[in-house]
């Protein structure tokens, strides 16, 4: 943002502001507490538990930044004590919406990236992207084409067979072999259900796989090659495309299925739902211990007397709280100018894959810089709010700081969401497909990271310049 300096003519803001602002962040706080107490909040929160948590988490963000920005005007030994506790809890209880947010985040991604529409809710809606486990593999192509590489002796892509399991055998499907058949003949069963899009009990590719059993080896292999190919003519004669799109369907035919995810995806998406649930069931615990423990209780009874009691500094009388609220800002605009806002000018500059190949853990080291400026923002942003609210009015909207804040939340965003891909990816014995999931998807969420760099530098950019025209007329 542009330098702006303080207008002297302006009417000086008192000590007594900050005073209600924090009282009225700490009724809110208690208000919160109690609706969460109410509602409950066991394994199966109510949505009213979960929106009495945000309500706690912000009381608590604003309490704690206002502490930070107007240190001068308080006490320093309370707001000293106060602060990291009141981070605390807000920090706590903002894990578990983080984790349901970052999966949900991934899950459409890898939908997006598959070609797949959100699967719809139950009410018709579109909800969270789940694996389609109920009318078997999510791709049939992928099983299809991994089955038949293993059945023509093509060893190097057994680990990557998802109808492979522990015990070196096939799961049963429609159009399988028997359990007690030998592991080729039920792979090249699998085989020829995938191409023909899966065959009831007496098909005819289950009585070729059938009598392909009775053959040696190396004559089973070209039996089930030979049904395999036969199963393909027949969809294509038929007109049926097949689920997943072959290029040998015809141009005339109908449109290939893409609703699916591909096998890689559908495993990548089970491995992160089943990583992040785990993630979230455990900050949701945490949260509830926390709420339990004498450490909160402590911070609640600090803020039950700041609803009625602020304690102010001796000095605190004539104290005018827009120097300190200045100060915040420019401790944002020194932070904004330390950023390379000329390469993410540019929308394609693959700044954010640097470091993508890392062997350290950590997130990204370029990403600090922009999260600390998206905290200096929301310290600008409650210090407006404290400098009107003596006036008992909201601070005027400004559309240019909602949009650069939600530029820098969809950076963090989809940081995080890149880190979680690649730590996912770093676990041990996942199938070829799979790892190439999570490395696509990594890639995109730090094409997102760019994207949300590109949008705040032209917000930002553009505030700038609007102030230069405005001062030049």
């Amino acid at each position: 943002m542009a330098q702006r300096h303080l207008d002297p003519t302006a009417a000086a803001v008192p000590a007594d502001a900050l005073a209600g602002y924090l009282r009225a962040q700490a009724t809110e706080f208690l208000r919160a507490l109690r609706l969460h107490r109410e509602t409950g909040a066991g394994a199966a929160a109510s949505e009213g538990s979960a929106e009495a948590a945000r309500a706690l988490r912000r009381a608590a963000r604003r309490i704690s930044a206002s502490l930070h920005t107007f240190q001068p005007a308080l006490d320093p030994d309370w707001s000293e004590a106060m602060r990291p506790e009141l981070a605390w809890v807000s920090g706590t209880l903002a894990l578990e919406h983080a984790y349901a947010s970052r999966l949900e985040q991934l899950l459409l991604a890898l939908h997006r990236l598959s070609g797949a529409a959100p699967l719809p809710g139950p009410a018709g809606t579109t909800g969270t992207p789940r694996a389609n486990t109920s009318a078997g593999p999510p791709d049939t192509s992928g099983a299809a084409t991994l089955t038949a590489a293993s059945v023509t002796g093509d060893h190097t892509t057994e680990t990557a067979d998802p109808a492979a399991t522990a015990t070196g055998t096939a799961p049963d499907r429609n159009g399988s072999a028997p359990d007690g058949a030998p592991v080729t003949a039920r792979r090249a069963a699998v085989a020829t259900a995938n191409a023909s899009g899966g065959t009831a009990t007496g098909s005819p590719a289950r009585s070729t796989v059938a009598a392909a059993d009775s053959v040696p080896a190396a004559p089973r292999r070209t039996a089930a090659t030979t049904a395999s190919v036969s199963a393909r003519t027949g969809t294509r004669a038929t007109g049926t495309a097949p689920a997943h799109g072959a290029a040998g369907s015809s141009s005339s035919g109908p449109v290939p299925d893409r609703g699916n995810l591909t096998v890689g995806a559908a495993k990548a998406g089970a491995l992160l739902d089943r990583q992040l649930t785990l993630a979230r069931t455990r900050a949701h615990s945490t949260a509830l211990q926390a709420l339990g423990s004498s450490r909160f209780h402590g911070i609640a009874d600090k803020v039950a007397v700041l609803a009625s009691e602020v304690p102010l500094s001796p000095a605190a009388a004539g104290t005018d709280l827009r120097p300190l609220a200045e100060a915040a800002r420019e401790r944002l605009a020194d932070a904004v100018a330390a950023l390379p806002l000329l390469t993410a000018g540019s929308p394609y500059n693959a700044e954010a894959l640097i470091h993508g190949l890392s062997p350290d853990a950590a997130p990204h080291p370029q990403d600090a810089p922009w999260h600390q400026v998206r905290l200096l923002l929301r310290l600008h942003r409650y210090a407006r709010e404290v400098l009107h609210s003596g006036t008992g009015e909201e601070p005027p909207a400004d559309p240019r700081l909602l949009t650069a804040g939600e530029a820098l939340d969809r950076h963090r965003d989809a940081s995080e969401a890149a880190a979680a891909a690649a730590q996912a990816a770093r676990t041990p014995r996942i199938a070829p497909a799979t790892a190439y999931a999570l490395g696509v998807l990594h890639a995109d969420q730090r094409h997102e990271v760019e994207a949300a760099r590109y949008a705040f530098q032209r917000c930002w950019q553009k505030e700038v310049i609007g102030t230069l025209q405005g001062g030049a007329r």
